[in-house]
């Protein structure tokens, strides 16, 4: 299937309502045999490393359980240092750079602005000229989100959206597509200054879940945007929350605060606690 078929079946497909759909049918018990049985077949199909994995296919009593499985204890030793900015997820890079007045780069030819993404333009500002970094989370990764330095929670943006995929032929052609999907923004405050960690929904990922709160995406549920009087702690790669299913994290940082390494360039390989960059 081309890139333009499939993306006028998209435009077609009731993607709020399968997104739910595969929610409910992932969190619902099923006999043993039944969901280990899906369990194994998924794990076949997209390569899943269940040598990482903290408990085997036996211990999960649904699907979701083992989307969201836990890693090894030390599995992701963290990258010490106050200054060593690490990967909040598993996962690759999409893109990569400095936002040049608010823009930034979604694929070739196509940009949106942190003003889009962030739904707020005041929430926005401090972000302008600064660094990001789109990282996409395929099915067969780990899928939690962690905290990419030391720091505070100050609060949270949940935004309703749409729910594309966010696969390539996506990312190509459908115009400020992290800013049309449903999105939960988590607001940092660290020794780089302002950091925003934006997790974008897209088509089979039925809900996010918070680490911090009770925050939990989708169903029907009306945007809030919540700011903590008293600001939640958070040591760096500690876990800020969860895909039930997968798909991308875009990091935020104020201008002139953090610099990527050289070797972070676009289908680069993260892995969560490693570094990434270093607050200059």
């Amino acid at each position: 299937m081309n890139e333009q078929t499939f993306m006028k079946l998209m435009q077609l497909l009731p993607k709020s309502a399968l997104s739910s759909a595969v929610g409910v049918a992932t969190r619902l018990p099923a006999p043993a045999p039944v969901h280990r049985m899906a369990m194994k077949a998924f794990a076949k199909a997209y390569n899943v490393d269940m040598e990482e994995a903290e408990h085997s296919f036996e211990r999960y009593s649904t699907f979701a359980e083992f989307f969201t499985r836990g890693l090894k204890p030390g599995l992701r030793p963290v990258e010490a240092g106050e200054k060593v900015v690490v990967s909040p997820v598993d996962g690759r890079v999409s893109q990569v750079g400095y936002s040049d007045n608010g823009r930034c780069l979604q694929a070739k030819g196509i940009e949106y602005t942190v003003d889009e993404l962030l739904g707020d333009k005041a929430a926005a500002a401090p972000f302008h000229g600064g660094a990001w970094t789109t990282l996409y989370l395929s099915p067969r990764d780990y899928h939690r989100i962690h905290a990419p330095l030391a720091g505070t929670i100050t609060g949270y943006a949940y935004i309703p959206g749409e729910f594309w995929p966010v696969n390539p032929a996506s990312v190509k052609n459908k115009q400020s597509l992290f800013c049309v999907n449903e999105r939960l923004i988590t607001y940092l405050d660290t020794v780089a200054g302002k950091c925003a960690v934006v997790k974008v929904g897209a088509t089979c990922v039925s809900r996010i879940k918070a680490a911090y709160d009770e925050v939990i995406t989708h169903a029907g549920k009306p945007g809030k945007v919540h700011s903590y009087e008293t600001h939640l702690p958070v040591e760096k790669a500690g876990e800020l929350g969860r895909f039930e299913m997968g798909s991308t994290v875009i990091l935020l940082f104020e201008p002139k605060r953090v610099k990527w390494d050289d070797s972070l360039q676009p289908e680069t390989v993260v892995r969560m606690g490693r570094r990434i960059g270093e607050i200059v």
